[in-house]
């Protein structure tokens, strides 16, 4: 049969290698390699995919286009300059050029109301909101990365697993195989074994695949292929979540800096209530003598139908629903924090009792059985089922710390914990010569 003399020689092999996996599934503090490559950690391809983050430029022309609001919402308005000519042409007395008259008149539009100083201060409001939303922008790029990277190490974790499950079947195949030329067991136990190893190869192909591409999907948030290591050791690593002593969210300060902004619109449409007046002056040249006299002027509206009430209230009620929207997100952030803490912990304390009180029991069960199954005392029945329930336990562990991370990801976006990491290790990538 096609494995049975390739992995008959190797049985020893094997058995070193189950035990090197299972050491590895047990126990974060696993053997490392030392002819690998450093593994890439979370830090690591959160650098990078910062680095290569594609936002980055839309953010910083948002920002450039806030400040040059700011300049320009503190010009003044401009002058005008204007000129009349009367009594040009006309009839009788007037229809000579020499009684006409001529007007140059500069004329400037006085705001009132603090009108510059509320468009200044609305522009200041909304180049915060404009620095804040990149800051948003980091933060869901990072869990998204953290994401990305624990289903990326979950499937490493489910490789190895595929990988023990292999070796456990070539060795009750190699076993099997030898039972079946004494006699001892029916030809179909040996056609059994066969099928088992032949599905033992399929699951760890595909999970090969699948780790390959979590590898991919990774490396695509800095466009670098999947041939890369993964540290491990983080993934099993699993500890009860620690709130920082203090957070500065960038979520509810977006949302403070909007209101902010509401709060600048009320100033602007109080102020537009305020009318402007216009003061003209300039120098008017008489025909009729070649004389010329300076005259003044001015003109200011009446404030009979647009009064800008109807701004303000909406401007106010803008500003109500910017107050409300802090407190509901206040809130729900909260909850949704307080929720990840407690499957947090619970999923931390699971996987360390599936570690010390389940995986141990389950690898002598499995010894066990194999020594017994070795001197005909139990049937290859009994060899696959303690060794299901073996793989079983372990990927009932590597499921609840996928979880784990996946939450983590999610406590650390309403957080903000990584986002300082982030920011750090893109200063260093930007000040390194290149």
């Amino acid at each position: 049969m096609p494995f049975r003399t390739r992995y008959r020689a190797s049985a020893r092999l094997g058995l070193a290698f189950a035990a090197t996996l299972t050491l590895s599934l047990v126990s974060p503090a696993a053997a490392k390699a030392q002819t690998e490559p450093p593994a890439l950690s979370l830090t690591d391809a959160l650098a990078k995919a910062a680095g290569a983050d594609p936002t980055l430029a839309g953010s910083d022309a948002r920002l450039a286009a806030a400040q040059a609001n700011l300049r320009q919402a503190g010009v003044r308005p401009n002058p005008t300059l204007g000129v009349d000519l009367e009594n040009f042409a006309g009839t009788g007395a007037y229809s000579l050029l020499d009684r006409s008259e001529a007007t140059v008149s500069y004329q400037q539009i006085l705001e009132r109301g603090g009108k510059r100083e509320a468009r200044t201060g609305r522009a200041r409001a909304e180049i915060e909101v404009a620095r804040l939303r990149r800051e948003v922008r980091t933060l869901d790029l990072i869990r998204d990365v953290q994401v990305a990277y624990a289903e990326a190490t979950a499937a490493e974790a489910e490789l190895l697993i595929a990988e023990a499950r292999l070796v456990a079947a070539h060795q009750s195949q190699t076993v099997i195989d030898r039972r079946v030329k004494a006699a001892r067991d029916p030809l179909f136990a040996g056609s059994r074994a066969d099928m088992m190893t032949a599905q033992a190869q399929i699951a760890r192909d595909q999970a090969r695949d699948r780790a390959r591409d979590a590898r991919a999907a990774l490396a695509r948030f800095w466009g670098g292929s999947s041939a890369f290591r993964l540290a491990l050791e983080p993934f099993f690593d699993a500890k009860r979540p620690v709130m920082p002593a203090s957070l500065t969210v960038a979520d509810l300060a977006l949302l403070e800096a909007e209101r902010d902004v509401t709060i600048a619109n009320v100033r602007v449409e109080q102020a537009r209530a305020v009318v402007d007046p216009t003061v003209r002056a300039g120098v008017r040249y008489l025909g009729d003598g070649n004389n010329v006299a300076f005259v003044v002027g001015g003109t200011i509206p009446l404030r009979r139908y647009d009064t800008n009430r109807s701004g303000i209230e909406r401007a106010q009620a803008e500003r109500t629903a910017a107050e409300a929207d802090i407190t509901a997100a206040r809130l729900a952030r909260e909850r949704e924090i307080a929720q990840l803490i407690s499957k947090i912990s619970s999923a931390a304390t699971e996987a360390e009792r599936i570690r010390a009180e389940v995986i141990p029991p389950a690898i002598r069960s499995v010894e066990q059985v194999r020594e017994g199954f070795g001197r005909g005392g139990f049937s290859y029945l009994d060899v696959t089922e303690a060794e299901r329930a073996l793989a079983d336990a372990r990927a009932r562990r590597v499921s609840v710390l996928r979880q784990y991370h996946l939450d983590q990801a999610a406590l650390d976006r309403l957080t903000g914990r990584q986002a300082g990491l982030t920011q750090t290790q893109t200063q260093t990538q930007t000040a390194e010569p290149r």
